[in-house]
């Protein structure tokens, strides 16, 4: 792509208004290759030498070496690196040496399954060889399953699966679990908070049963760039690991963009909305014939930019209109499937899509991404600016930034997404709302023994409580569980904390769209909710609480909605304590209890409010970690005399670090939680709490806890840049304030934070 004509032609555009804020230039890299000192089967060393692939990277000759010399093997490089090889070669290896061997690749969607399967075929059809390889999922046959577990050498899978369908039915897949020679787990990264802390102990249950049958498999990990890789990879697995993650690919280079929307408003500091700004870009890139992916980061963004650019192509180029699609979770997997396929083929020229398209699905050679405001880490952010740019050609990624404050911050300090190192990922095996669930699954594939202590985490005094509490019963030194309990497994939602999800269907039809996971079906689909669903519009009319149901109609509203919340939050116990800056500082146990009291009607494309509803929907409370930190001594005294406003300095500083937190963890804004108040009844004074917004926790707390300096830090930085006069949704306002952002005082916030660092 000539990226420098695109950039030329958007700048002289009527509409530019000095928007590109940052150009980052990365050089093209020429390929570093290494030599195997390992032998490889002849079959496989003639099928690399059929598809050109003899000539290995350095990371992928270190990988399969060390695969191959028995160690456990984490490889963490950027997108289009090749990773798959690293673990197809010796894999591979030891099915053409071993008639016996068999092997597990496990994969966060089906759709990346389904991928490698044909990168699979393609290896072993070069070798003249046939190894018996399928996908085992949801979409599996009945009436191939069985078939699937007797001869099966190479089962491709995901871990709702390998939960749901292998390990409760172990005794059926014993020929295969006890012949396991290699465990893959593919887009390690992707595995972390609770759904990462879910697939931990679901691994540990995979290495108890293989176990039984005296099979200890080797683990291959393969992952975005993270900080933490080897770490992350125990924590995953619980064995230690061996690290790759020296990049040893060609790259054709990229110039990376970070493109601010011009202020509307000054004083307020408001600007244009992202979603106008991509699809301005979107369109002129498909107008242009530059096959291009847009990256939005929730499904209601994804179907109104989709909407907006193909209005936009039908009054320019209609022939065009057709080429573009939404992609998202939630969809029909032959949708989605459909939509990859078009991308592959160079049928459609474009997509908008979630981060359920940042994995890694080929679909064919992209020549620009854009991303619709920071994905929430360094790490989400080149995976998605990777997925252009996967040949040797020059490719573009633009970075929108949002009107929200860590969006604006980037804005302002491109050295922090370019210069810093990138964020660790979380996990946290040992929630107890996690391991739980999995050690009643476990016991009912087998009794627990006190010899299970070495695969799981607090195994005993989690095993004590489900006795107490009637789930485990005790028999010699066997712990089953309780007669009452049947298949536990499908009680168990492994990418949430909870087994509920709502169905949402159209009543006019009687269809089902798609479901929703129960901790948002008050925010999301509460009655009176405007809900997208492939570009169309659908108001709930009912959510019926007992059957899980919410009853839907299609709309032709011209506004979306906000829910609007509030929330409570016990201080339950303090595990640690310390003094940082002038302040003490604390780690522990909270209880938190939300409730959605109403929502606000917004117009689509001014944002003006043009209503608001109350509801009457049930509380919803869960416990979980938070960090909490005291005011510095007469800070609000000092407040006082300056007019300044103490509650809204609290409540802005709130905002601000949680908008900040993720620069540190590798989490989403929304896992994150805050309360803060004048007065709080457990402590008799000020505070400003930080809560993971999963129960139990997933150790985004403890990371602000420890870094709490550094993010004290980078929030005074953020809103003392920022230009506004008074706080706006880039420094201290926040879409999600539940008390519609009041009271807000930017300066008193200021004062409080720098008082803080002392």
């Amino acid at each position: 792509m000539d990226t420098s004509a695109f950039l030329d032609h958007l700048r002289d555009s009527p509409i530019y208004q000095d928007q590109i804020v940052h150009q980052e230039h990365i050089s093209p890299r020429r390929a570093e290759y290494g030599q195997l000192t390992s032998q490889l089967h002849p079959s496989l060393l003639s099928a690399l030498q059929t598809l050109h692939l003899d000539n290995l990277y350095s990371h992928q000759a270190k990988a399969v070496d060390a695969v191959l010399s028995g160690k456990n093997v984490v490889v963490s490089t950027p997108s289009a690196s090749g990773k798959t090889l690293c673990y197809n070669l010796p894999v591979l290896n030891s099915l053409l040496e071993q008639k016996d061997s068999r092997a597990l690749y496990l994969f966060p969607t089906k759709a990346l399954a389904q991928d490698q399967l044909k990168t699979l075929n393609e290896l072993t059809s070069a070798a003249n060889r046939k190894i018996r390889m399928a996908t085992f999922d949801g979409d599996t046959p009945q009436n191939e399953r069985s078939q699937i577990r007797r001869s099966a050498r190479l089962v491709l899978s995901n871990p709702d699966m390998l939960h749901l369908g292998i390990l409760p039915n172990h005794r059926a897949w014993m020929a295969f679990l006890g012949q396991l020679e290699y465990v893959v787990i593919d887009e390690a990264h992707a595995y972390r908070g609770i759904f990462g802390s879910h697939v931990a102990n679901i691994i540990r249950r995979l290495r108890r049963i293989c176990a039984r049958y005296k099979a200890y498999p080797q683990f291959i990990c393969c992952s975005a760039t993270i900080a933490n890789p080897g770490d992350h990879a125990e924590n995953l697995t619980g064995l230690p690991f061996d690290v790759v993650s020296d990049d040893g690919a060609s790259f054709g280079g990229k110039d990376f963009i970070c493109w601010n929307p011009p202020l509307i408003d000054e004083v307020k500091s408001t600007r244009r909305s992202a979603s106008s700004e991509t699809t301005y870009i979107l369109t002129e890139l498909i107008l242009a014939g530059v096959r291009s992916l847009a990256f939005a980061r929730t499904r209601r963004l994804v179907e109104l930019i989709y909407i907006y650019v193909r209005n936009q192509l039908e009054e320019k180029s209609p022939e065009l209109a057709d080429l573009i699609k939404p992609y998202r979770a939630g969809y029909l997997a032959e949708d989605r499937r459909k939509t990859e396929r078009g991308l592959f083929s160079g049928r459609l020229l474009g997509a908008v899509a979630t981060n359920a398209l940042e994995l890694g699905v080929d679909v064919g050679q992209l020549d620009a991404t854009i991303l619709t405001g920071y994905p929430g880490s360094i790490a989400s952010t080149w995976q998605q600016a990777g997925r252009s740019g996967r040949g040797k050609e020059k490719s573009l990624s633009v970075l929108i930034g949002s009107d929200n404050p860590l969006d604006q911050y980037l804005m302002r300090h491109p050295d922090a997404l370019f210069g810093r190192e990138y964020e660790h990922a979380l996990t946290s095996p040992s929630n107890p709302h996690v391991l739980k669930p999995h050690l009643l699954c476990s016991a009912w594939e087998f009794p627990l023994t006190d010899s299970d202590k070495k695969y799981f985490n607090d195994f005993q005094d989690t095993r004590n409580e489900l006795e107490q509490e009637g789930l485990l019963r005790i028999r010699g030194k066997r712990w089953y569980p309780a007669t009452s309990i049947t298949y536990p497994a499908q009680q168990v939602n492994i990418r949430s904390t909870s087994s509920v999800n709502y169905a949402l269907i159209d009543a006019s039809t009687g269809q089902l769209l798609e479901t929703i996971e129960s901790a948002q079906a008050f925010f999301q689909i509460h009655p009176g909710a405007i809900y997208l669903h492939q570009g169309e519009s659908y108001i709930v009319t009912e959510l019926d609480l007992v059957s899980h149901t919410a009853y839907t109609l299609p709309s032709d509203a011209h506004y979306y909605t906000q829910s609007k919340d509030l929330t409570d939050l016990r201080i339950l116990e303090t595990m640690q304590e310390k003094t940082s800056g002038t302040s003490k500082v604390y780690l522990g146990e909270v209880e938190v209890t939300t409730t959605v009291i109403g929502f606000k009607k917004k117009k689509v494309y001014t944002e003006e409010i043009v209503g608001e509803e109350p509801l009457d929907l049930p509380p919803q409370s869960f416990r979980t970690i938070a960090l909490w930190f005291d005011m510095p001594p007469k800070i609000e005294e000092a407040l006082a005399q300056q007019g300044l406003d103490f509650a809204g300095g609290l409540h802005a500083s709130e905002h601000a670090a949680i908008s900040m937190l993720p620069l540190f963890a590798l989490c989403d804004r929304n896992d994150i939680g805050g309360v803060s108040t004048p007065l709080h009844a457990d402590t008799d004074q000020a505070q400003i709490f930080i809560y993971d917004a999963h129960p139990g926790g997933v150790g985004i707390a403890e990371k602000g806890y420890e870094l709490i300096l550094e993010l004290w830090s980078k929030t005074l930085s953020l809103i003392s840049e920022c230009p506004c006069e008074s706080g706006c949704p880039s420094c201290v306002q926040s879409p999600k304030c539940g008390n519609n952002n009041q009271p807000l005082d930017k300066m008193a916030a200021k004062l409080i934070l720098g008082a803080l660092k002392g």
